[in-house]
C-alpha cells in the first residue's frame, strides 16, 4: 500500500483548489471528475489521494457527501473557507486558468472543428429577451471576440458548467480562444493585463484602468463588469466609450503567421483582434517589449457588459469551460429564435 505524505501548507493549498472547483459547479462532484479538474491546474492526484482530501473536508465541514454515486457538494463553511484563503494563494489564479484554457484549446478553424475557451453568464429567465436585445449593439458593431454565443436552461450544462434554477445560461467566446490557437500553431502569447480601454470616434484610444493577470484572483472583466466601469452600448452606438479589452505581445517573427491565423479565425465567426502593433512600439499608450509585437484583443464579455449597464443583474463566470465548435451558433440566430 502506498503512503500519501503531504505537508499541512500543501494539503491547506490543494483543499482551497478542490473548494474552488466544487464552487464553480452548481451540482455534486465525484473523486474521479475532481482529478480531472485539478489537472487543469497543474495539479497530479489520483482518485484516491482526492478522496483523502474529500474525507478531510468532510470532517472539516467545508464538503458534504451526497451519495456515493453523486459525490459531494460545498458546503456554505467551504465557501467563507474560499472567501478568507490566504490572499497570497489567489494570486496569479488568472494567468493560470488562461493558460490551462489556452492548452484545451483544440479547435482548427481550416476544419472548423475542435474546442474552443468560453466564458459563461447566468441571465435570470424572464430578462433573457431584454439582455439578448440589450447585446445586439455590441454584436452589430464588433465590440466582442465572435458572433459565436450557446444558450441553456436551467439543469442543463455549457461546457462543464452547470445553469442553476431560474437562470439561463449563455456562453460568449473567451478571448483565451486566439491564444489556445496560436499556441497550436507554436507561437507563444504573452497575456499581460486586461482592461478599460478608450474608444474615441471608433477607434481605439488609450487603456484607462487595467489589472495585471499575474496578480489577480479573479478575470479582470468581472470586477470591471461588476463595478459597471464600462459604457460598451455607447461605444457601439456613438463610437465614444469605455470597452473590455486585452493586452497580449507575440514575437515579432511569427507576425505572418499570426495575421494568417487571425483572417482564418474571422472566416468562422472569431474575429476578437481589435489592433495589431509595430515590432517593439507602443500601442494604445502601452509599451511593449524589445522584438515582441502588441496586440489588443476585445474582451468577450463586452455583449453581457451591455446587459449589466441596462441594469439586469446577471452572473459571470469569465474563462470558465471549453465547449465544441458545433455546439456554438450565430448571436442572430439565436435572437431571432426568441423574438
Amino acid at each position: 500500500m502506498n503512503t500519501i505524505f503531504h505537508t499541512t501548507d500543501n494539503i491547506e493549498k490543494k483543499t482551497i483548489l478542490i473548494l474552488k472547483i466544487l464552487s464553480s459547479e452548481q451540482g455534486p462532484m465525484g473523486s474521479r471528475l475532481l482529478s480531472r479538474y485539478l489537472q487543469d491546474y497543474g495539479v497530479s492526484l489520483s482518485e484516491r489521494s482526492v478522496r483523502y482530501y474529500l474525507k478531510l473536508m468532510d470532517e472539516r465541514g467545508l464538503t458534504r457527501l451526497i451519495g456515493r454515486q453523486d459525490g459531494r457538494v460545498i458546503t456554505e463553511m467551504g465557501l467563507a473557507e474560499i472567501s478568507s484563503a490566504r490572499v497570497h494563494d489567489k494570486v496569479g489564479f488568472a494567468i493560470s486558468r488562461i493558460e490551462n484554457l489556452a492548452f484545451r484549446t483544440t479547435f482548427d478553424p481550416e476544419k472548423r472543428k475542435g474546442f474552443l475557451p468560453v466564458n459563461v453568464s447566468f441571465i435570470p429567465k424572464e430578462c433573457f429577451k431584454d439582455a439578448l436585445d440589450a447585446m445586439a449593439p455590441a454584436f452589430d458593431a464588433g465590440i466582442c471576440s465572435g458572433d459565436l454565443v450557446s444558450s441553456a436552461e436551467e439543469g442543463e450544462k455549457l461546457g462543464e458548467i452547470f445553469i442553476p434554477e431560474g437562470k439561463i445560461g449563455f456562453a460568449t467566446v473567451c478571448s483565451v480562444a486566439i491564444n489556445g490557437v496560436l499556441l497550436k500553431h507554436g507561437i507563444p502569447m504573452d497575456s499581460k493585463f486586461g482592461g478599460i480601454l478608450q474608444i474615441r470616434k471608433k477607434t481605439p484610444l488609450r487603456f484607462v484602468e487595467l489589472i495585471y493577470y499575474s496578480g489577480s484572483s479573479i478575470d479582470p472583466s468581472e470586477a470591471f463588469i461588476r463595478g459597471k466601469m464600462t459604457s460598451v452600448r455607447r461605444a457601439a452606438e456613438a463610437g465614444e466609450g469605455e470597452i473590455l479589452a486585452n493586452f497580449r505581445e507575440i514575437p515579432a517573427t511569427s507576425l505572418s503567421i499570426v495575421e494568417k491565423l487571425v483572417s482564418n479565425l474571422k472566416k468562422v465567426g472569431i474575429k476578437g483582434i481589435l489592433s495589431i502593433g509595430e515590432t517593439s512600439e507602443p500601442i494604445c499608450q502601452i509599451p511593449v517589449d524589445v522584438n515582441k509585437i502588441g496586440i489588443i484583443l476585445m474582451g468577450g464579455l463586452n455583449p453581457v457588459a451591455c446587459v449589466q449597464e441596462m441594469n439586469i443583474e446577471i452572473e459571470n463566470h469569465a474563462m470558465s469551460t471549453v465547449m465544441d465548435y458545433e455546439n456554438l451558433i450565430n448571436f442572430y440566430e439565436l435572437l431571432e429564435k426568441k423574438q
